[in-house]
């Protein structure tokens, strides 16, 4: 077995050479408010249809719960940043904006693959065993993140690093092996207050805390049936996600470009045209969406999404659209082209 420390700077190596940004450690039970928080967020009921949140709490909030055997955490923050500006097909109002993260392949599939690689190499070099999380498991990675050094978790509740801003995605890989820790990052959020005054929808009842009843990346994928007229025009031209609150923040100043290319945006979904994004039947969808995240929410959920935008279009060439999905087999579809229609004429 490898001297700790030694086998750290070795880990480091492989994490950065693997395309990772950042590589930190951890121990399971360095998030001792997580349980009070998750509490609090779950009581306001800010998780809104999310039930799974609500599931396992004693996991999601204790993660040395989830894996009494395990003596580290491995955290690694990999970089999707856009290499374009997501916010200025805010001002396009008939085509869709597609949140950064969604333009191309699933991330969960590309990170998951790179961690299997890094968990590979660790039980080559030091033997024991492993286990490797990505967004899919009841983990708290966010302040696992911030216990571990790889970025603080800001006022939008994403985190963030004064190294390379808030575009990344985090993995974990949990191991029985025992790593020297890193120090944990401490705010450098100061008195900024840009994520915030960003949001459309106003979900951030204080900072540092999100009701996600609110925001449009909720909305937009988690959100099932008809979203309230209340909010449907803040949605403005967001057919899946969101990306104000990540892309005014300052820190992004220290971006670092992604260096998988399967992140960089597929052309055809930078900027969609609505009228033919509400056109898609099940197995145009599928076809389109193949390999994507997008794909999950399914046909129903998305042309809702696209016709809430074109209601919000102010364009009189989209009336026809929306008229021919008024008797949709979707109820929820169907009722979306009659608000457009509504607001349309």
């Amino acid at each position: 077995m490898k001297n700790g420390s030694e086998l750290k700077e070795r880990l480091v190596e492989q994490a950065l050479a693997e395309g990772f940004v950042s590589c930190r450690v951890c121990r399971p039970w360095d998030v001792p408010l997580v349980p009070e928080r998750l509490e609090v967020f779950l009581k306001a009921g800010y998780h809104g249809q999310m039930g799974w949140m609500a599931e396992r709490t004693h996991w999601r909030g204790d993660p040395s719960v989830l894996w009494p055997e395990a003596r580290s955490v491995i955290m690694l923050a990999e970089s999707y940043t856009p290499g374009h500006d997501p916010t200025e097909i805010l001002g396009h109002s008939e085509l869709g904006a597609i949140s950064v993260y969604a333009q191309n392949k699933d991330y969960h599939d590309l990170v998951k693959k790179r961690l299997k690689r890094l968990a590979r190499w660790l039980i080559a070099e030091a033997g024991g065993e492993v286990k490797v999380f990505v967004d899919t498991a009841p983990v708290p990675e966010k302040a696992l993140g911030q216990a571990a050094g790889l970025g603080w978790q800001g006022k939008h509740t994403n985190l963030v690093s004064q190294d390379w801003g808030n575009w990344a995605f985090i993995g974990s890989v949990f191991t029985t092996y025992e790593l020297p820790v890193d120090e944990a990052e401490v705010d450098h959020c100061g008195s900024c207050r840009a994520c915030l005054t960003a949001c459309p929808t106003d979900a951030f009842p204080a900072p540092y805390q999100l009701d996600a009843r609110r925001c449009i990346s909720y909305l937009t994928i988690e959100h099932k049936g008809p979203v309230d007229e209340e909010l449907r025009a803040l949605l403005g031209n967001r057919i899946y996600g969101c990306d104000d609150c990540l892309a005014a923040c300052p820190w992004n100043k220290f971006a670092v470009a992604a260096s998988d290319l399967r992140y960089a945006a597929r052309e055809e979904l930078k900027a969609p045209a609505l009228a033919d994004l509400a056109m898609l039947d099940d197995t145009a969808f599928r076809a389109m969406f193949s390999g994507s995240p997008i794909k999950r929410i399914g046909r129903d959920r998305f042309v809702r999404n696209v016709l809430y935008a074109i209601g919000n279009s102010a364009a009189p060439s989209l009336l026809p659209v929306a008229r021919t999905l008024t008797e949709d087999s979707d109820p929820t579809v169907a009722d979306a082209a009659r608000w457009a229609v509504g607001r349309l004429s």
